[in-house]
């Protein structure tokens, strides 16, 4: 029988082989042993782990989520310990939830901006019937799940109901149109459709008030509320100026006009610049979103739809600016 070359991964060899620079455990000609199987490169290890690093990486980006240090989400391994850290609490300053508390609020008439309650608390003997009341003065009452309220609350025990706090309390529409003609024969009232930004309603609020607006109208739903950030913007006009919140504003409009109100919606599309508007009668001043602008069943209430030229490239103002011009030609005619 011919003789076989010997084995290069003998004993002997094995030693010489480590101390050999261009020994390589890769080679694919390698047998090792079951005893050398066990045997690991600390370069193997450490490509493992940062191939398990990269795909924790990009399994949070896939939900979503960063990673960065700067970030106040936390990612771990446990997608169940994936979570977003609760909202500074100065946050819920203008909160309050729980049964007990709520119901506190409720029967002393704090001014309420918007409740939040489920189905079981909203049709109890005990909130129904102040809830349905303050319903019909324009807060905004959202009949939401369990999970949704605690979604809102960032678990807290609300107990079914949670509400947040206006900085100023609304008055009726019917009281809104008794004050603004207590003192003038042609009184100017400001509405606005669809505009959720706080900042701009609170601006448009301290020009209302600096103009000498008798009071400002805004719709229950699709509108900011009379929150901290508002009060802040308006920088303490809000103090000064009755707001009444509505159900609906087209019903709303519809009121003023029998009580001898002209509606005049703000509409770059407006046929009549504001310039040459020369009506004394009661007005009720419309303002839309910036995006949107007034809506088109909105637009079918008003009497006029009056334009603000604009002689630049820009294209259209900030709803505030824009409030806030209209106003000043308004009341100085």
């Amino acid at each position: 029988m011919k003789n076989l070359p010997k084995n290069n991964f003998s004993r002997k060899n094995r030693k010489q082989n480590h101390n050999n620079p261009n020994y390589s455990f890769a080679s694919k000609n390698t047998n090792l042993s079951k005893k050398n199987n066990r045997y690991s490169l600390n370069s193997s290890k450490n490509q493992g782990e940062n191939n398990r690093d990269r795909k924790q990486v990009n399994s949070s980006y896939l939900k979503g989520t960063k990673t960065t240090s700067k970030s106040n989400i936390k990612v771990s391994t446990k997608s169940q310990d994936i979570y977003h850290e609760p909202i500074n609490k100065k946050n819920f300053d203008d909160w309050i939830w729980g049964k007990h508390s709520v119901f506190e609020a409720l029967i002393n008439e704090r001014a309420i901006n918007r409740i939040w309650c489920t189905s079981d608390i909203f049709s109890s003997e005990k909130f129904y019937i102040l809830l349905k009341d303050l319903k019909s003065k324009g807060v905004l009452i959202e009949e939401v799940s369990w999970n949704r309220l605690s979604q809102l609350t960032f678990g807290a025990s609300h107990q079914g109901v949670a509400l947040q706090l206006a900085c100023s309390k609304t008055i009726s529409l019917e009281k809104l149109i008794d004050f603004s003609k207590r003192n003038t024969s042609n009184p100017v009232i400001m509405a606005l459709d669809g505009i959720t930004d706080p900042h701009n309603v609170g601006a448009i609020i301290r020009s209302a008030e600096a103009f000498d607006c008798k009071g400002i109208i805004i719709p229950q739903r699709r509108s900011a509320g009379l929150t901290g950030t508002v009060a802040k913007v308006a920088a303490g006009a809000l103090e000064h100026l009755p707001v009444s919140r509505v159900v609906n504003l087209n019903r709303a409009l519809e009121e003023l006009k029998k009580n001898g109100f002209i509606v005049i919606g703000l509409s770059g599309e407006g046929q009549l610049p504001i310039s040459k508007f020369n009506e004394k009668n009661p007005l009720v001043v419309i303002v839309g979103a910036e995006d949107k602008g007034i809506s088109l069943l909105t637009q079918k209430k008003c009497d006029f739809l009056l334009r603000i030229p604009l002689k630049g490239k820009t294209s259209s103002l900030n709803a505030s600016v824009a409030a806030a011009i209209s106003l000043f030609h308004l009341t100085n005619n």
